[in-house]
């Protein structure tokens, strides 16, 4: 049996493909190995997966792992130990989230990937390996284009009263955070980037506001600017976008890619399906 997960920093997306092909979808909190530690993530698939996951653990799987935050190699051996914790006996390949986009949306083919989801990442893909990656550099130094990012460009503006009266006093009566509020959920509690990316929700409701779709924009511009733009040959590779930002915002990310000189291939929500397509139909 083969069990893939696709992790963010919100989300992992679990599939297990059984003996007789059939395929299970399974969900659980994300497990970043950058916010939580191998006890915490044995504590999470105890809870989440084991719960709901009907399998014996001392049957041996091939578990192939894909997450936010597995670049270094101590960061993925916090998942690996995690997981040969929980199922002793399964061959576990743990690699960043980036590789499993890649292979979700390119299978053998080469081209540009990248994740807009809670943080942003992109990578050149070569078909089979990532051949040159620009560092996304977390919600804080980089992730333009991200759900973090956006939410940290509307709070910035928001407690610097730079956004439209009556949009300020739409999102206060719809959080009824003030000040304190976020500047503790940012600098003082866990998971500041899955705070900031939720009020992407919150920005997408209101995307009939001119400067709603102006601050989206100039996101991706960022995104594209800092990133995409600088990969040697990306107006020869086509572009494809994998992650909830990328595809609810996909008119405007089309927009500024037609902009920029780049053609986009696909977009999805969630690369699960293309990741198990690849494990069972690639050589």
């Amino acid at each position: 049996m083969l069990l893939i997960a696709d992790s963010g920093s919100t989300k992992t997306d679990w599939r297990l493909i059984d003996e007789n092909n059939k395929n299970h979808h399974f969900s659980t909190q994300g497990l970043n190995p950058y916010f939580l530690n191998s006890e915490d993530i044995i504590t999470i698939l105890n809870k989440e997966l084991l719960s709901v996951i009907s399998i014996d653990t001392n049957v041996p799987l091939e578990i192939c792992f894909y997450g936010a935050g597995c670049g270094a190699e101590e960061k993925k051996e916090i998942v690996r130990t995690a997981l040969h914790h929980v199922f002793p006996k399964s061959s576990i390949e743990v690699n960043t989230d980036l590789l499993g986009a890649a292979r979700a949306l390119c299978g053998t083919e080469p081209g540009i990937a990248a994740i807009l989801g809670t943080g942003s990442n992109s990578c050149f893909y070569d078909g089979k390996n990532i051949i040159e990656n620009r560092a996304s550099l977390g919600y804080i130094l980089g992730d333009e284009g991200s759900g973090a990012h956006l939410g940290k460009t509307f709070i910035q503006a928001y407690l610097n009263q730079e956004i439209p009266k009556e949009l300020s006093a739409r999102f206060y009566e719809h959080f009824k955070l003030n000040t304190s509020d976020i500047l503790d959920a940012v600098y003082k509690k866990t998971m500041p980037n899955r705070f900031l990316a939720s009020f992407s929700k919150f920005i997408y409701q209101n995307l009939k506001e001119q400067y709603i779709i102006d601050l989206v924009i100039d996101s991706f511009e960022q995104f594209f600017d800092k990133h995409i733009c600088k990969y040697g040959n990306y107006k020869e590779l086509r572009l494809s976008c994998v992650g909830s930002v990328a595809f609810y915002y996909s008119n405007i990310l089309r927009g500024v890619a037609l902009k920029k000189g780049v053609a986009i291939d696909k977009i999805v929500e969630t690369p699960i399906a293309g990741l198990g397509l690849y494990h069972t139909t690639s050589p």
